[in-house]
């Protein structure tokens, strides 16, 4: 018998209003109403066996489709369970409503099950936490996360429901969503940017993830071909300018810095990733000015003074700045020397890693895990990484040739992603390849899901660069102690195990021959598989920063 019409329903239909498909969650009965809403309302319901998996799918939905995710969250420890992803969405700027069950209003003091309070422990990692005013007004209050979700910069928003309000009648809520105003850049900032770069004799432009999330590739690449400008990519901004682009010189990177006159950050923050915004500064040469481009003001960096800054819909920042840039009489060829340099640089990097990526090497090099992988991978191939010392050796080793299909944890480091990511990333791109890139570290934090993958038929290829160690932790604490603890994992613990008990596929690879086989194998599989590569412990990754 179909249930009566309730608060549920409404929230839902806002929910699909806004273009959410899917609603990530594990079962809770504070949520009931929400489920029955999307049973009504046609919407694909995706349960996973911890929460932190169903904010990390709903974070991911939203980086790799640009529509905001949606993950709901039962009361008390579903909602606890789900706060690294919600942290996680706030440092990578992610449109997600996160909803969450509420011990019921009629109980509320008495010390019902679950009962507590979450709006203030959600508040400094949203745009916006707080608690429906009541069953009358659910639509609204939904269409309100919705709305600040994607509004910029963009950022999760976590909405709870009293459990009794949710089961309640309430009345259905029209919705005409609006894309927010694009917001204008300061015209003046814009032509002392241009100023500055008609000065600058070896400029690098950096573009983050906001390039993508604003929609703003095809600016972007506009913007960096017109005027030949080097370009080093950063989070989501990989694949703006294809692997092999003339002008993309990430393999030069360390040069690129250190040369550089003028630094042109757009869409990400000046953080670690990026020294801080420190560039230039070697060999007695003067440091390099820095200019800063976000999409509002408040993602300006305010830890240092930049040259010069701007912030609007960065579509319009890019285009509008190419404007400027022929006003202030910039040639295209002014950069060509530097230009050359850098690509010939970048040249020299690939080819001294020729060895390395084709290596036999007892225990294996997991560079030459990369050299394999490249040899499979298609260009629209989405690539997921969740790990320490490994997946950095992605992040080096792995171009992708578009843009979007590029995902990794972001600045906030946080461990256990890749699941959750694998999940999104099958459902957002059904007919591309979907690699899960994992240290064994990694896989610590979500392996059962690879249930939730077995059970809702979405086949992911997992490859662990297993080298029985936490190698973030145990080469460093060995350089400064001379000794290490708490860095020990099982040395070729048999992970590929634990996937084909889930109901995937999976083998242990120990020799550099085996690797390419064993992916091929992997990707022919059409079930979740895990090829699981045995890596030589001693090998640390050659990193310039510590996040520190």
């Amino acid at each position: 018998m179909e249930s009566a019409k309730h608060a549920g329903d409404a929230a839902v239909a806002v929910s699909k209003a806004y273009g959410v498909e899917t609603m990530f969650t594990l079962s809770g009965g504070h949520v009931f109403p929400l489920y029955d809403g999307a049973v009504h309302e046609g919407m694909r319901i995706l349960d996973v066996r911890h929460e932190q998996s169903a904010v990390f799918a709903a974070e991911a939905t939203a980086r790799l489709t640009r529509k905001p995710g949606l993950a709901v969250l039962t009361a008390g420890p579903g909602i606890t369970n789900g706060i690294s992803g919600v942290a996680t969405a706030h440092f990578n700027g992610s449109p997600v409503v996160v909803m969450g069950g509420r011990a019921p209003r009629s109980r509320w003091g008495s010390g019902a099950l679950q009962e507590m309070d979450h709006p203030p422990l959600l508040g400094p990692i949203t745009k916006l936490s707080f608690t429906a005013t009541g069953a009358d007004s659910i639509g609204q209050d939904v269409e309100a996360a919705f709305r600040t979700a994607v509004a910029p910069h963009r950022g999760p928003v976590f909405l709870d429901f009293y459990m009794d309000d949710l089961f309640a009648p309430s009345p259905a809520h029209p919705v005409e969503t609006q894309s927010p105003s694009p917001l204008e850049p300061d015209p003046e900032s814009l032509a002392t940017i241009a100023r500055l770069l008609a000065e600058a004799e070896r400029p690098v432009l950096v573009y983050g993830s906001d390039v993508w999330m604003d929609r703003a590739e095809e600016a972007a690449r506009d913007f960096a071909e017109n005027w030949r400008l080097p370009v080093i990519p950063n989070g989501q901004g990989r694949g703006i300018l294809p692997a092999g682009h003339e002008l993309l010189v990430t393999r030069a990177r360390g040069l690129a810095f250190a040369k550089a006159d003028l630094v042109i950050v757009v869409g990400t923050p000046l953080d670690f990733r990026l020294g801080y915004g420190w560039f230039g500064g070697k060999q007695g040469a003067p440091p390099a000015k820095v200019v800063h481009i976000a999409d509002t003001p408040s993602q300006l960096a305010t830890h240092t003074q930049p040259a010069a800054s701007a912030a609007g819909d960065l579509s319009v920042v890019l285009w509008s700045l190419g404007t400027a840039c022929g006003d202030a009489g910039l040639k295209p060829t002014a950069y060509s020397s530097w230009v050359s340099q850098l690509s010939e640089a970048a040249a020299a990097a690939i080819a001294d890693d020729a060895a390395l990526l084709t290596a036999d090497s007892d225990p294996i090099h997991p560079m030459r895990i990369y050299g394999e992988l490249g040899k499979v991978l298609d260009d629209d191939a989405v690539v997921i990484g969740d790990g320490g010392d490994f997946v950095s050796y992605a992040g080096k080793y792995v171009e992708p040739k578009q843009p979007g299909n590029w995902l990794d944890p972001g600045p906030y480091g946080c461990l256990g992603t890749g699941l959750g990511y694998s999940i999104a990333a099958r459902l957002a791109r059904p007919s591309s390849q979907v690699v899960l890139l994992l240290g064994d570290g990694a896989a610590g934090f979500s392996l059962m899901d690879v249930d939730s993958l077995v059970r809702h038929n979405l086949p992911v290829v997992m490859i662990c660069g297993n080298n029985g160690i936490w190698g973030l932790e145990k080469h460093p604490m060995q350089m400064l102690y001379g000794y290490d603890v708490a860095a020990e994992l099982q040395p070729q613990c048999r992970y590929d195990q634990v996937v084909t008990a889930l109901g995937g596929g999976g083998e242990l690879v120990t020799r550099p021959s085996e690797i390419g086989p064993a992916l091929r194998r992997a990707f022919d599989s059409g079930v979740p598989y895990m090829v699981n590569i045995a890596t030589d412990p001693q090998i640390a990754y050659p990193r310039t920063t510590t996040g520190i």
